[in-house]
């Protein structure tokens, strides 16, 4: 990608949590507050839903080209979330959101966010959202009646295991308090906004 003048263009947010902690909320509230940012879009490879856009929620690939572009280096990041169903961050998306001179921000699952933070290294903030246990987070999970027993039973698996790497992100948010974590969230990321550091665009 080319350099922009604008050392704050070079940067990026990148906010992950366990499923159900509510990231999607702040990330909202995020894009709502600062005219900066720009969502990024990822791509995935399970079936569109029926509310679903493609090129506005994901960019919807089959597997196999999925890894037909890992193959090519397409992605910044990507990861095989379950057997046969992958995500991921394609460099175009990035070159899109820099084009628009905004900053790109990202609402990722926890190994994809931290896969990320390696991606860009000092020049993305990478915040963790989590919730105020994970029995907590069970109960929100449950009452969303989504899922089957089997599949609730693997998420939450994975968001414990998730939980452990908490202490690898820049900034974790406990959001006990929506309006409060939205409150910490906008002034973390205004701040590492504004940070004077020209950093070098990847």
């Amino acid at each position: 990608m080319k350099v922009q003048t604008d050392p704050k263009i070079n940067k990026a947010i990148i906010i992950s949590a366990p499923s159900g902690a509510g990231k999607t909320s702040i990330v909202k509230q995020l894009l709502a507050a600062l005219p900066e940012l720009e969502f990024s879009i990822s791509a995935c490879s399970r079936p569109k839903r029926e509310n679903e856009t493609d090129g506005k929620d994901y960019y919807f690939l089959t597997a196999e080209e999925f890894r037909r572009r890992i193959e090519a280096g397409e992605f910044a990041e990507w990861q095989e979330v379950y057997p046969g169903n992958y995500y991921g961050t394609l460099r175009s998306e990035l070159e899109r959101i820099r084009k628009h001179n905004r900053i790109p921000l990202f609402d990722l699952d926890v190994i994809g966010g931290l896969n990320l933070k390696k991606f860009f290294g000092d020049a993305a903030l990478a915040a963790f959202i989590a919730p105020p246990s994970l029995k907590e987070l069970e109960n929100r999970l449950r009452n969303r009646n989504t899922e089957s027993e089997e599949s609730l039973n693997t998420r939450i698996a994975k968001m414990e295991y998730e939980m452990g790497f908490a202490g690898k992100f820049d900034l974790v948010i406990v959001n006990d308090d929506l309006e409060k974590s939205v409150s910490d969230a906008i002034e973390r990321v205004r701040q590492f906004i504004d940070s004077a550091a020209a950093l070098p665009q990847r």
